[in-house]
């Protein structure tokens, strides 16, 4: 109704880039739950709301690995309009089986990281 971007909307935004940031590390997401039984959730997120978005805005979202722990990657992204910032996050992820135990991050990404 304002014409600003919904908050929980930037969650989504870096949903997509984490997906598309694994991909471009060359790991299928898919191929590793349906091999290996991995599957990536969400333990922690650390979220900075900057400034609006409007709406028709054009926006980067960037992803950069923070560190890495056998079963965590810890990301920093940031959503931008040309050069400013409008939301940063710190996320955890966690490496799960099909139990939603923790288990080792994939050897195919560690080795891509």
């Amino acid at each position: 109704m304002a014409g600003i971007v919904y908050y929980a909307n930037y969650l989504k935004f870096i949903e997509r880039a984490r997906s598309e940031w694994v991909r471009s590390l060359g790991v299928d997401q898919r191929q590793l739950k349906d091999e290996a039984g991995v599957v990536f959730a969400v333990r922690r997120i650390e979220a900075d709301y900057l400034a609006p978005a409007r709406f028709e805005d054009e926006l980067t979202v960037t992803t950069a690995l923070h560190a890495v722990t056998p079963a965590r990657l810890v990301l920093d992204q940031t959503v931008s309009r040309a050069d400013a910032a409008l939301f940063q996050a710190r996320v955890t992820l966690v490496a799960m089986d099909g139990r939603g135990a923790p288990v080792r991050l994939p050897a195919a990404l560690r080795a891509a990281l």
